[in-house]
Order: structure tokens, then sequence, then C-alpha cells
């Protein structure tokens, strides 16, 4: 299947596709009379793909983890690594929201016990 294939049937962003391609990690894609074929094996690759993106990993994180990935044996421990340290910002990232929220809702509180005390 094309690129357009690709991307139309399984609603992947065309540029998230060019990635894959640009990373050098689509092993068994063929390229035929200019256009990539892509078969099951780059659909899983590009199902992690899209989760990746989906958690927030930026392209850097994702290309990393997508070799790390291709190597498979013994990279389980850094695959590991990556995960967790985005997981820590990301648990970073909540702890700040929540903190806005309960700021704001202090805020919003003490608004309305003014206009109440009128």
């Amino acid at each position: 299947m094309t690129i357009h294939e690709a991307s139309e049937r399984y609603n992947i962003p065309l540029e998230i596709l060019r990635e894959y391609e640009r990373w050098g990690l689509c092993g068994t894609v063929k390229q035929v009379m200019g256009a990539w074929q892509y078969d099951d094996t780059d659909l899983e690759r590009l199902s992690m793909i899209m989760t990746l993106h989906d958690v927030g990993f930026e392209n850097a994180e994702i290309e990393t983890y997508m070799k790390l990935l291709l190597e498979q044996e013994g990279t389980e421990a850094k695959r590991l690594q990556v995960l967790d340290r985005k997981r820590g910002r990301t648990l970073d990232e909540i702890h700040l929201r929540e903190r806005q929220l309960e700021r704001l809702d202090y805020l919003r509180f003490h608004i309305r016990k003014q206009q109440e005390a009128r």
C-alpha cells in the first residue's frame, strides 16, 4: 500500500509517514516506481509511533524509542528509561496544572464569597 493509501485507510497523517521514512525505520518498506509500499509490519510500527505522538513524545524522542525498539534484544531497560522519563515529566505537568486549578478555585471562591456578602 502506498503512503497515501496508508494515510487514508489508517488515518495516519502524511507528516508522520514521512517522518517514518526519513528516520530510516521502514526496513521492510519497498520503494516501487518512486512510491513507498507499506506492509503489516510497517503499520504495526506506525501504530506505535502514533501512540507515542498521542502521549506527548517529541519527534526526537520517538525516533530514539523506535530505533531502540527495532534493535529489540537488550533494549528493554533503555526503552523503560525513555518511558519513565516521559512519565515523570507528564506527572510534573499534571501537578503544576493541579496547583493552578487550586489557585483558580480559590480566586473563584473568594469572588463568590464577596458577592454573597453584599
